[in-house]
């Protein structure tokens, strides 16, 4: 079982930084606007030449994801799940939500989608002991596939970072563990760690 205190945990702290940083990505705890889109670029790696597809968004704080999406003229059926409701308060604020079934903190409401995709959600442990997040994280990675049509994708901060640069309330993980765990949800699985920050994005696409 996972421990009941996480999404607490995680939700005082990214509505602290919201508050200190507003709709930028200082306000979801990304150094920089240009890091964040290169985020977004590994993770939009899933949908191919798909111009049209549905979606969710994993953790989609104030909705960035979606605003690149549509920068790219993409078609998306975007649904925006946050545990945080100042987040998708801030969310609906940026892209509008008229009937409230775009951004929400239900889970209990999102619905299976072509794909699901999840953004930094598993990368502060804050002080979560790292045995209990990990578990958290894979207990997670089963809600994503079981969302999923056709393939989910996340990213992670890598243990092949600079030791020295580490934060004891970041969670570092082996790219070569999770890229063998998500193989039990599909042979066609791809590890991404080759784009200048120090994270990976595993890509899983179902058969």
């Amino acid at each position: 079982m996972t421990d009941p205190d996480i999404p607490t945990l995680v939700r005082d702290y990214y509505q602290a930084k919201l508050r200190a940083h507003g709709r930028t990505p200082a306000g979801v705890d990304w150094s920089s606007a240009e890091s964040q889109a290169l985020r977004f670029e590994q993770l939009a790696r899933l949908f191919g030449s798909r111009r049209a597809f549905s979606l969710n968004d994993y953790g989609c704080g104030y909705g960035a994801l979606l605003g690149y999406l549509e920068e790219r003229g993409l078609e998306v059926e975007y649904r925006g799940f946050d545990i945080s409701e100042e987040m998708v308060r801030a969310a609906r604020e940026a892209y509008g939500d008229p009937d409230g079934s775009r951004f929400f903190t239900e889970k209990a409401r999102l619905r299976p989608a072509d794909y699901t995709v999840a953004s930094g959600v598993f990368n502060v442990k804050l002080s979560v002991a790292e045995d209990r997040w990990q578990e958290y994280v894979l207990a997670t990675l089963d809600g994503m596939a079981g969302l999923s049509r056709e393939g989910f994708a996340f990213n992670v901060l890598s243990r092949h970072s600079d030791p020295e640069k580490r934060r004891a309330d970041l969670y570092y993980a082996d790219p070569s563990f999770f890229f063998d765990h998500c193989r039990r949800y599909s042979p066609r699985v791809a590890l991404l760690h080759d784009y200048p920050l120090f994270e990976f994005t595993v890509l899983v696409r179902k058969p």
